[in-house]
């Protein structure tokens, strides 16, 4: 009994902090080449800050802000546009100097640095704790587009947890073996057609409305999951469940990769890598899942009876919770 609370109170504080998590707010500085010395700079940071220490780009010795807008909302972020002006560089300008973020580790974030320099070089690269600055190579590679929109797939994926929380009920749903692995594909297939479609700009959506969609359907997925009843249509073929709602989570994974940019010369580069991402980050989540419940099973004792409901009711609270937070920003 005493093992059973103490594997409750672990499974509430975790998923109590994830309900606290603001949704993937994605972090992006552009830089554009206007002249010699003169740049153009777009500066995004998440609405919501997740620390008091602030997120501030670094410039090589030389640069210096000429002008900067107040910060602007759009989306779930803020925009900031700022005039850079650099002297004493020579003629190859910002190549060989270095460029970074400050307050990276205290945010726990990560910021897509983006660099067009006016004779049509392009460069991207995904700055993060452990690589806060990045300094500029005479030539862009496209293996850095294909590595740098694979790691922001997987960190969507981790820093999305209504996403999480939607495959963990799945994982709940269908068990293992061959049902989890066509549901999981059909979740992917459903996904993987909307991020494309929107992406690609065949159309849009609402993003409020989209969010609130996601909530219910984790909500759902949880009510489905109290039932019980192994006749029903979709514990019988949970696919179509995951195809569905797959449509929705896509969008949803859509509008950070559209805040984020993607690089003008590799659009389908950068977005097939991000699915793979999102991919990858999506089957370490639930390979962890396997090994934590292989390994408490391991453990002797009546209490498993016992705890199997409760991931399923904090599963409901927290998407409940969502849909109220979420219907609420609809109706504002």
């Amino acid at each position: 009994m005493q093992l059973t609370r103490i594997v409750i109170l672990l499974l509430c504080s975790c998923l109590g902090s994830a309900a606290l998590a603001h949704r993937f707010a994605p972090t992006l500085l552009q830089i554009v080449e206007l002249a010699p010395g003169s740049y153009n700079v777009v500066w995004k940071t998440p609405a919501q800050a997740a620390s008091p220490v602030p997120l501030l780009p670094t410039w090589p010795e030389g640069c210096t802000v000429a002008s900067a807008s107040p910060p602007q909302p759009e989306g779930t972020g803020l925009v900031t546009s700022m005039q850079l002006r650099c002297a004493g560089l020579g003629d190859g300008g910002l190549v060989g100097q270095v460029l970074g973020v400050s307050g990276l580790a205290a945010n726990q974030s990560t910021v897509m640095l983006m660099l067009n320099l006016l004779d049509g070089r392009q460069y991207q690269q995904v700055l993060n704790a452990e690589q806060p600055a990045f300094t500029v190579p005479e030539e862009p590679g496209t293996g850095r587009v294909m590595a740098d929109y694979t790691v922001l797939g997987v960190d969507h994926i981790w820093t999305g947890i209504d996403h999480l929380l939607f495959v963990f009920g799945l994982l709940l749903l269908v068990g293992g073996g061959a049902r989890l692995l066509w549901t999981i594909t059909a979740f992917t297939a459903g996904h993987s057609i909307t991020l494309s479609l929107v992406t690609l700009g065949f159309f849009d959506y609402p993003v409020a409305l989209v969010e609130l969609a996601i909530a219910i359907s984790i909500f759902w997925l949880a009510v489905a999951l109290t039932r019980g009843n192994e006749r029903s249509l979709f514990r019988r073929h949970p696919w179509w469940l995951a195809g569905g709602f797959g449509l929705l989570h896509g969008m949803g994974f859509a509008g950070a990769l559209a805040e984020t940019g993607l690089p003008a010369g590799n659009v389908p580069l950068a977005l097939l890598f991000f699915n793979i991402g999102i991919e990858l980050g999506q089957i370490s989540f639930i390979l962890l899942i396997l090994l934590l419940w292989r390994g408490l099973r391991r453990i002797p004792g009546q209490w498993q009876p016992r705890l199997q409901p409760v991931p399923v009711y904090l599963l409901g609270a927290l998407s409940a919770l969502w849909c109220i937070e979420r219907g609420l920003e609809v109706l504002a």
